[in-house]
């Protein structure tokens, strides 16, 4: 459990950590990044996207989710430069300080790509750039903001329509050689887009961040899951719980146009829960652990129950019947 070891007019300054739990470990691609089966994604832990809303105690909150994340044995630790305007960094980057020994403990990624409306000047569009200039850019602030020396993981994190790949491939290269980053990898990339990519690149992208959940079934149709198997890339499942509609206690709203069909799959989750004695949420989880590609769901609460609660999932493993009774309903269609 976490303790503090500073007066309370501090904020979690010099926070020790037991880390309770151990979680089953797989690597990243073809790298030697070895971590959990379940990602922590602190995409939340700000509490807000708006950076001046961003107070002191969300910022204490979000360290606290962190320190969660590790108790329960988390050690892929994801998170972006967009996030909250990199305030989620910046509560990452304060983890890892106020936490002795954390970073020790956990792989570290981080994204680049997306850059919003008026950056970097008044009437600049919502747009992606993986120009090498905002690449090496990004890379630099991302190394500041969290205040480590390596990314271990380095995303490029929605496609660029403009994206040049030998352009891409020389800011990989500086970055690798620089050793401001040991690995790469992409994220909502199609397998067409990630190959186009690859081709170019020296080094092996290890990863593609995909939404993938009882809801989003479109990995397993178009080939991206298929190019992850033949090519030992992981698949990392972001929003596994459908933005929430999946977890435990949730419900669709009545306005929503697929309404009854979510409740059937939902139905269907607890129905399997009850079979193991936990909850909606672990079930929902512990179906992408089955697909032997090695998907590993990031778990983007900012809840420390929530965070302990999905972790129990890595001790879960369904049988085919259970998993196929889960696709079908998803599917809401039988099989061919």
């Amino acid at each position: 459990m976490l303790r503090r070891t500073c007066d309370t007019t501090s904020l979690a300054i010099g926070i020790e950590v037991q880390q309770n739990a151990r979680m089953n470990t797989q690597r990243l691609g073809t790298s030697d990044l070895v971590c959990t089966r379940l990602s922590y994604g602190n995409m939340r832990s700000a509490g807000t996207w708006t950076v001046g809303e961003a107070t002191p105690q969300r910022r204490a909150a979000g360290v606290a989710a962190h320190v969660a994340a590790l108790e329960a044995g988390y050690t892929l630790f994801d998170t972006a430069d967009i996030y909250c305007h990199r305030v989620c960094e910046e509560i990452l980057g304060a983890f890892l300080r106020q936490v002795s020994g954390a970073r020790k403990q956990i792989v570290i990624a981080t994204k680049c790509g997306i850059r919003f409306e008026n950056d970097p000047s008044p009437g600049a569009p919502h747009r992606f750039d993986f120009s090498k200039e905002h690449i090496l850019s990004s890379a630099e602030r991302s190394l500041k903001t969290m205040g480590i020396e390596t990314i271990d993981l380095f995303q490029l994190h929605r496609p660029d329509v403009l994206m040049n790949p030998p352009e891409v491939a020389e800011a990989f290269d500086e970055l690798q050689r620089t050793g401001k980053v040991r690995y790469f990898g992409v994220s909502n990339f199609l397998p067409s887009q990630f190959s186009a990519l690859q081709k170019h690149l020296r080094q092996p992208l290890i990863v593609n961040q995909v939404e993938i959940h009882l809801g989003r079934l479109d990995c397993f149709e178009d080939g991206t899951l298929d190019q992850c198997l033949e090519r030992s890339i992981t698949p990392l499942a972001w929003s596994p719980l459908g933005g929430g509609w999946l977890g435990t206690g949730r419900a669709p709203r009545l306005s929503d146009s697929r309404h009854a069909h979510k409740q059937w799959v939902l139905h269907e989750l607890d129905a399997v829960a009850a079979e193991y004695g936990i909850s909606r949420s672990v079930i929902a989880v512990a179906w992408l652990l089955k697909h032997p590609s090695g998907i590993i769901p990031i778990i983007g609460s900012n809840n420390p129950e929530n965070i302990r609660e999905c972790a129990k999932a890595d001790a879960i493993s369904l049988t085919r019947e259970q998993w196929y009774r889960l696709l079908l309903a998803a599917r809401a269609k039988p099989m061919p």
